[in-house]
């Protein structure tokens, strides 16, 4: 049975360089999801570039973005950040590897009217990021958590209608 509505173009996108420590959070995440959400939804691996993943927020309707964060939370505490909603995502000068990343890429999308109509980071606590040195026990084990909570989160989506532009039910439709 049809639902009636288009389905969102989904996108998860881990972040991240899995060579640097703690770093590898997002990328691990995404690869625990490999074949778990489904065809329809794109899962994709970034160095957490602010160019790629503008590009990327541009061309989807529902995006979750996974990536390391320095903010004195401790190690392996998540924090889930709806961007599309203007929650602020935390920014600390230095705590990203990518240079200009995560978060000057949504303020751009957001100021540009690009920004996906669902857009939401989980931000891993993190604290070693040396060359050449895995996961901490407490970031890997925040990655597992990390992955199921976002495959519940692509199965709600499935089962929601996209709003209409400018928030209304529509002409005709019953309330």
């Amino acid at each position: 049975m049809s639902s009636g509505f288009e389905p969102l173009r989904q996108v998860v996108i881990g972040l991240g360089n899995p060579d640097r420590g703690d770093d590898g959070v997002g990328r691990l995440v995404v690869r625990l999801l490999e074949g778990r959400l489904g065809d329809d939804v794109l899962i994709l691996e970034q160095s957490g570039g602010a160019a790629a993943l503008l590009e990327t927020l541009r061309e989807a309707d529902w995006v979750v973005l996974v990536d390391a964060m320095v903010s004195g939370a401790p190690i392996g505490s998540i924090r889930r950040v709806d961007c599309a909603a203007g929650d602020p995502l935390p920014v600390k000068p230095g705590a990203s590897s990518h240079g200009l990343g995560v978060a000057e890429a949504i303020g751009l999308a957001r100021a540009l009217g690009c920004l996906p109509r669902a857009c939401v980071v989980f931000g891993v606590e993190a604290s070693r990021f040396d060359p050449g040195t895995g996961l901490s026990p407490a970031v890997a084990a925040a990655a597992h958590a990390v992955a199921g909570r976002i495959g519940c989160e692509v199965v709600e989506a499935k089962k929601t209608p996209p709003p209409l532009e400018g928030g209304g039910w529509g002409e005709g439709a019953v309330g």
